[in-house]
């Protein structure tokens, strides 16, 4: 199953193969994969089968010297007792070597699992760590590898800092096809203070689908949900008002706005009483009544987007609604009174289920997935609406990373959408740090990124379209106005969708001044502009194509 070091492979057996309690996960899972599958298969020297979901790939307690001896040593880094009656790995860094950095390293083979998600996991606790000027910096439980199509890749969970006791932390990770040199890394960066770590678990959270079909060469029409040649526009504000649809329509020419049902954004915790829930989505919805009226109007699409279903998010950014049966069920019945309200009405382009799903951990059992809610979602309108045309969005933030492991679904007049943000340090800079200036095209986090680039970055999604000969929207994409080269961006992007035949909204319009094309580029400068930036003018050029539906 896997091809550690010797070193590594006689760590995970010497566990004995204990299976450490899984604390948010279905112990189910861990029935039929567990370590001792592992060990046996190892220790046998027989071929073992690809790793499948749910299977536990590697565990590490640090009970024994052997465990310990395949980490760096440092003088920060000490044994001592931790969770369970077993051994901790505790690390220390002072004050004064808060802005420096304080880990250790283990190397972890990825090879057996070059196009999986693994799941990575232990368990953590700190003392007075001090919160670091960017995110991703605190207490550091990370992967680290090399990739040559997508660069140097650093993943783990953000925003980790302060004092507490034992708990859980961990992410997903995609691991690119070319992935090498993986390393896992424990500590602290740019912070001070003390952490310690224990119980350390990866498992497979899902495997490559199969290579898609051949695309045919009679295929039929691809269903769009419209006419015309193409739908442009943008992401909507977050509160109508109708001079901004008269804008952009009449003014812009732009064809198509998704609007946003939106509060609490990315915020864990939040639309958790139902009650509430419902109270502020009725008031959503009469908004939308309006936005509805102003499009019929001024002849403009709308796709109706759920960015704020019941239940919010969790800390790892879950949704409520893939793990939770209330939720998902009061998140399907919405659907049905928004199908139900909305029947027959020309100006909606159509219904869009959820916004950015993020799964990194199973559904429990009985539960559907990111993708199996959808569906059932789908099927619901479909019992009250037929024609109107419905969005699926990909995992892992509705990236193209999470295109690899989409599969069709059995619902008709279905869209599949994309988001587009790569390389988020270039197109969110400043936005969640303090970096700035980082310029496209050029080389940015170890790699050159230019449309090509981006090409392959869409890649994923470009197959997907032609093995099912399926429609792509363009949800989301962008770059902060204050990025050098943002125009040159937005434009090998959309020149990318126009070849593509995509339809596409740029992020977003009057929501958000970091995102405006009618603000210049000095993000302390928060005045919109007669001129049109060069960005606006990009997108005007665009939309003067445009045909009224």
């Amino acid at each position: 199953m896997t091809t550690f070091t010797p070193s590594l492979f006689f760590n995970a057996c010497s566990l004995g193969c204990r299976r450490t309690a899984l604390r948010r996960f279905a112990p189910s899972l861990l029935a039929p994969f567990g370590l001792v599958f592992l060990c046996v298969s190892l220790a046998n020297g027989q071929p073992s089968p690809s790793p499948q979901p749910g299977d536990v790939v590697f565990e590490m307690n640090f009970e024994t010297t052997d465990q310990q001896a395949v980490w760096s040593d440092a003088d920060f880094a000490k044994w001592e007792p931790g969770l369970r009656d077993s051994t901790s790995l505790c690390i220390t860094v002072p004050k004064e070597s808060s802005t420096g950095s304080g880990m250790i390293t283990m190397p972890f083979d990825l090879t057996p699992y070059r196009g999986y998600q693994l799941v990575f996991d232990c368990m953590a606790k700190a003392d007075e760590v001090t919160q670091p000027d960017q995110p991703h910096l605190g207490v550091k439980f990370m992967l680290h590898y090399q990739s040559e199509s997508n660069g140097p890749q650093w993943q783990n969970e953000q925003n980790v800092h302060g004092t507490f006791g034992w708990r859980h932390l961990g992410f997903l990770s995609t691991i690119a096809p070319d992935a090498e040199g993986g390393v896992i890394q424990l500590g602290l960066q740019g912070s001070s203070g003390r952490v310690c770590f224990d119980e350390i678990q990866i498992r497979v959270f899902r495997k490559p689908l199969p290579r898609r079909p051949t695309p045919s060469l009679n295929r039929g029409p691809v269903f769009k949900g419209h006419h015309l040649p193409r739908l442009r526009g943008v992401m909507s504000p977050n509160t109508f008002r109708d001079q901004d649809l008269r804008t952009l329509a009449e003014d812009w020419n732009a064809n198509v706005i998704r609007w946003q049902i939106t509060r609490n954004w990315n915020q864990a915790g939040t639309d958790r009483e139902l009650d509430e829930y419902d109270r502020w989505i009725d008031a959503e919805l009469a908004d939308l009544d309006q936005v509805l009226e102003a499009a019929q109007r001024y002849r403009i699409k709308v796709v109706v987007d759920m960015h704020s279903p019941p239940g919010g998010r969790y800390e790892n950014r879950d949704l409520a609604i893939f793990h939770e049966p209330i939720y998902q069920d009061h998140y399907v019945k919405l659907w049905e009174k928004i199908a139900s309200r909305y029947k027959g009405r020309s100006a909606v382009w159509g219904y869009d289920l959820v916004n950015e799903p993020v799964q990194n951990d199973p559904s429990p059992p009985g539960v559907p997935d990111y993708l199996g809610t959808q569906v059932r979602a789908a099927k619901a309108i479909r019992t009250i609406d037929s024609d109107v045309p419905i969005f699926i969005e990909a995992c892992e933030w509705d990236s193209a990373r999470g295109y690899p492991f989409l599969e069709p679904v059995d619902v008709p007049r279905v869209i599949y959408q994309v988001h587009l943000y790569d390389p988020h340090s270039f197109t969110h800079q400043g936005v969640q740090n303090e970096v700035t200036g980082i310029a496209y095209p050029g080389m940015i986090e170890g790699k050159q990124w230019n449309q090509q680039a981006l090409r392959a970055v869409l890649k994923p999604v470009r197959e997907f379209q032609l093995a099912y000969n399926v429609h792509i929207y363009v949800g989301e994409f962008s770059a902060i106005r204050w990025a050098p080269g943002a125009a040159q961006y937005l434009s090998d992007c959309i020149d990318l969708f126009e070849e593509y035949d995509w339809d596409w909204t740029y992020h977003a319009y009057r929501e958000w001044d970091g995102w405006s094309v009618e603000h210049n580029d000095d993000p302390n400068d928060h005045e919109s502009k007669t001129q049109p930036t060069d960005r606006q003018k990009l997108l005007l050029k665009w939309f003067s194509k445009n045909q009224k539906p």
